[in-house]
């Protein structure tokens, strides 16, 4: 069994999971309601010639109305708490006590995922192929932590971090290409700024809460705790780059 997985602690995260529901759903209601239609234009510059050919000008594929997809990253996470404290919380709670949590790594790998990609759009990454890689990328990464997980079971005679530092180098690789873009432009909103600074560092807390739990650091060492954690990041993750963006380029 899981450190600090006992009875009143995973009621106490059942009565977060339920408050997280509503505060994502809230959020996402709020968004889809007070959103003006601003959308980015996901482009192509595909090759007109042999290797070496100057790329034409990007065209527009399709446009991506951001109001609605900052509410489907919060309805995923909405989604997510409210499962795993209802028809999916005796799954969640055995999980819990094999320190392994299932339903995080699938809802991040999507939430995540898609946060990422309207980041990189406002740092001005709207290439259909780099979107493309930097999805694949953020979906391996965090699967690496789901990995991380299933190979350091409760009561393991010793720890392995290399699906952890795997991850983190697949992980690092689209913060690379959205820094790049962002200290290349001519000229960048300020909000912008904001968005790749705040969230570069809750996406990497997210890699240091599993760092410190796996190396048994102070309260890390009980797991109940890094999962609130991971809770409390989530919500504020999404929350500010929710409003960040709002505030940015989507208030009326």
């Amino acid at each position: 069994m899981a450190s600090g997985v006992t009875p009143e602690r995973l009621a106490d995260l059942r009565r977060w999971n339920l408050g997280l529901t509503v505060l994502h759903a809230a959020q996402a209601v709020l968004i889809l309601v007070m959103a003006s239609d601003f959308a980015i234009a996901v482009t192509s510059t595909y090759p007109q010639g042999p290797p070496g050919t100057r790329l034409t000008t990007p065209e527009a594929i399709f446009d991506v109305r951001i109001g609605p997809a900052i509410a489907v990253f919060l309805l995923l996470a909405a989604f997510y708490h409210f499962a795993t404290a209802t028809f999916a919380r005796r799954t969640y709670e055995v999980d819990l006590g094999q320190g392994i949590n299932r339903f995080r790594w699938l809802e991040y790998s999507l939430s995540a995922t898609l946060m990422l990609l309207l980041i990189a759009s406002y740092s001005g990454i709207t290439d259909i192929t780099t979107v493309v890689a930097i999805a694949g990328a953020n979906i391996a990464m965090v699967l690496f932590g789901w990995l991380q997980e299933r190979m350091n079971p409760p009561g393991r005679t010793s720890t392995t971090m290399l699906p952890f530092w795997f991850g983190t180098i697949v992980g690092i690789a689209p913060w690379v290409a959205i820094w790049v873009n962002v200290i290349g432009a001519d000229t960048v909103p300020g909000f912008v700024y904001g968005i790749v600074i705040a969230e570069l560092v809750f996406f990497f807390s997210f890699g240091l809460n599993q760092w410190l739990q796996y190396r048994g650091i102070g309260r890390w060492r009980d797991y109940a705790f890094g999962e609130k954690t991971y809770i409390v990041l989530s919500l504020a993750a999404k929350s500010v780059l929710a409003w960040q963006i709002y505030g940015g380029s989507l208030a009326n």
